[in-house]
């Protein structure tokens, strides 16, 4: 009964200290949205005060839901990464483009082809880590 006492008792302490480091986030983050929002047009100063307003009112819920869209949309984005051809495309023919990023698919997405895209460059520039070889073969620093 004192282990699960004791259990008890460390995640309720790590829920309390999770929960005190968010709202310490979220007290930071609503003062420089007060600091950015008088240099911004009145038109976009209505919207950011319309967006504050509805984060303000999520839920739960409705949070798990859209981190759950935004994992599937970046398992899709993965899954046509992976579908795209490797032989050269016939003349006339466009290779397919990256899909748009929409509200539904969020900064995860986008994270997520950032990375993509500079895996891809270091493996085009041939950075691995180690030292370059010269053509005949010595290593150079």
């Amino acid at each position: 009964m004192q282990r699960h006492y004791v259990m008890y008792y460390e995640m309720s302490y790590g829920l309390n200290i999770e929960m005190h480091k968010q709202a310490e986030i979220v007290k930071r983050l609503n003062g420089i949205c007060a600091q950015v929002l008088p240099y911004l047009s009145q038109e976009h100063q209505q919207q950011v005060l319309g967006a504050i307003e509805r984060a303000k009112q999520v839920t739960a819920p409705e949070l798990n839901s859209i981190i759950r869209q935004q994992l599937q949309a970046h398992q899709l984005s993965q899954l046509q990464a992976l579908a795209l051809p490797l032989t050269p495309l016939p003349v006339g023919l466009q290779p397919p483009t990256l899909p748009a990023v929409s509200a539904g698919s969020g900064l995860l997405s986008l994270s997520a082809l950032g990375s993509q895209a500079h895996l891809a460059k270091e493996d085009k520039n041939g950075h691995d880590g180690d030292a370059h070889q010269d053509d005949d073969g010595e290593k150079s620093d």
